[in-house]
């Protein structure tokens, strides 16, 4: 058996971290057993299933590096399908139309509600002879079965199991003819081939009612492994007031999409004590198996902690092109040069592409703005010391790191100066604030005559 599974997302926004999830388990099982991983976008909801929304799913897979196989298939173009299921279930008898008025079903449900019972609506249409009323719609219910149990073996879950007698005669079909989702979801599983429907446990409940379609149609019944949903750090479920919470925000916060898929995979899943996985580790190693059944909580400190340590592995000529992204320039062959050499000790200072972007502004801006605190530390500063390193600096004739460390403390010894009163002087004229990398590594990575410059500026 050649292993299928499918991400089907309603494209209603940007790809959810909890959909990014569900498609990377579904997407690591199907790689890992040398199967396809099918995409299906469930846009059956016209008015919110926009261009721009599927779109966004698409750049979401895309920037996490989730590929599918096979055309993707769009659940609105399958209509027909659908309901030539509903009319063919009719005939054999495993389904019925129900002209039952909305407002009769209503009043039952509220009247139940009043008495503190559950509702279960039971269709006398299921064994009615008679023919539709005059200029009657009526929908199509699954004739769904009332005894015995539907026993569900999930793979994360183990087994669940309901009454039969508890679940109802579902819609299949609407009175307008368009077919509602659990209906179009069952078809378009069995036409696609899943061989397994990996979801979040949200959808364990749909999965009974799902189940009595598939053995109405006698069709094979795909496995099912029903995951824990995404909780925020206090424990509920995960929403916008835990901050960003779909994948595209991420990117344009700095994350690195290798950082992104290593802390999904991590959400939920384990294997051993290992924390670090490249996507093909990923794909080894996952087993559905070591899903856990208890909600996952997003930890926003975990997932930068990730992203510091995939910004230190990343070569320089990457680095210098997600810079040129985030701040939508072209560096010069100057400031390149600059980045090469004094990007090692901005990185350890930075956990994200946009703290980097901000950081690295020492050497991608010559313009340098004081900060409040600097401009006071140099109104009741004395320059002079500055005035002779400057001095010093301009006879240097090899520019190099270890160099200009050397003539620094040769200069603070000559003239009796502490490099802690001289050193904040240099930072402040270099990047106009108090804080910053090594002065050399930046008096190297700026150069001689950069460096010069700015001292001059605050002279």
């Amino acid at each position: 058996m050649t292993v299928v599974t499918r991400f089907a997302p309603s494209p209603t926004g940007n790809l959810h971290i909890g959909s990014a999830r569900t498609a990377l388990f579904n997407y690591l099982f199907a790689r890992k057993h040398n199967g396809k991983f099918l995409l299906r976008i469930e846009d059956t909801d016209k008015q919110r299933s926009t261009k721009p929304a599927v779109d966004a799913i698409f750049e979401g897979l895309k920037w996490l590096g989730i590929d599918y196989d096979d055309e993707v298939v769009f659940q609105s173009e399958r209509e027909a399908r659908h309901k030539e299921i509903a009319l063919k279930m009719v005939e054999m008898g495993k389904a019925y139309y129900c002209y039952t008025p909305q407002e009769e079903i209503n009043e039952l449900r509220e009247q139940a509600i009043k008495e503190n019972k559950s509702f279960l609506f039971r269709s006398s249409w299921r064994t009615s002879n008679s023919t539709s009323p005059s200029g009657g719609k009526g929908v199509i219910r699954l004739k769904a079965s009332q005894t015995g149990e539907t026993v569900i073996n999930d793979l994360i879950q183990g087994q669940v199991t309901v009454k039969n007698d508890h679940l109802d005669d579902m819609v299949l079909l609407r009175s307008d003819g368009t077919p509602t989702y659990m209906l179009a979801v069952v078809v378009d599983d069995h036409d696609m081939g899943i061989t397994h429907v990996i979801r979040g446990d949200d959808h364990l409940n749909n999965a009974f009612r799902q189940v009595q379609i598939y053995k109405a149609m006698e069709w094979q019944v795909p496995e099912f492994a029903h995951m824990p949903l995404i909780h925020g750090a206090d424990g509920s479920k995960l929403s916008k007031r835990h901050g960003a919470t779909n994948v595209i925000d991420y990117e344009q916060m700095g994350f690195l999409p290798e950082a992104m898929l290593n802390y999904l995979v991590r959400l939920g899943w384990s294997y051993g004590d290992q924390e670090i996985f490249s996507k093909p580790e990923a794909i080894q190693y996952f087993d559905l198996k070591s899903v856990g059944k208890s909600p996952a909580r997003f930890d926003m400190d975990k997932l930068l902690s990730l992203n510091s340590h995939y910004l230190t592995q990343l070569g320089q000529e990457r680095l210098i092109s997600l810079l040129e992204t985030k701040k939508n320039q072209q560096f010069s062959p100057i400031i390149i040069q600059r980045l090469n050499v004094g990007l090692s000790g901005l990185i350890k200072r930075t956990a994200t592409i946009t703290e980097l972007a901000n950081a690295a502004e020492i050497y991608t801006k010559d313009k340098v703005i004081l900060t409040n605190d600097a401009s006071d530390k140099l109104k009741s500063a004395d320059l002079t010391p500055l005035r002779k390193l400057k001095t010093s600096l301009e006879v240097l004739n090899h520019w190099q790191e270890s160099e200009i460390q050397t003539l620094l403390k040769d200069f603070c010894k000559e003239h009796n100066i502490k490099m802690g009163d001289i050193g904040p002087l240099i930072r402040i004229a270099l990047t106009g604030s108090l804080n910053s990398p090594s002065i050399f590594e930046m008096m190297f990575a700026l150069g001689k005559e950069e460096t010069l410059n700015r001292i001059n500026k605050i002279l």
